[in-house]
């Protein structure tokens, strides 16, 4: 089953939740990394690298990302997709 992947926009800005219809963060415990970071989680780290995300936060089914302020969402988005694909798909 191919991953599917809904963006939804937050009050901050900043930030965007994407809500997956799998699992992406494994236990009963959230996850948050920063720039810098070496997570093990290959989404987290791919997310990581991606340029212009600040940092992120997961739970279970859903990630957070924060971008920092002068990156944009419409460059952004894309590569955030590409980036379950890549995981994922």
């Amino acid at each position: 089953m191919a991953i599917d992947v809904r963006a939804d926009v937050t009050p901050n800005p900043n930030a965007m939740k994407f809500t997956a219809n799998k699992v992406l963060f494994e236990g009963s415990g959230s996850a948050s990394f920063k720039q810098g970071d070496e997570p093990e989680l290959p989404l987290a780290k791919e997310l990581l690298a991606l340029e212009g995300v600040d940092n992120i936060f997961g739970f279970q089914d859903f990630v957070t990302v924060n971008k920092l302020p002068e990156a944009d969402w419409d460059t952004l988005l894309p590569k955030v997709h590409e980036t379950f694909e890549k995981i994922y798909g």
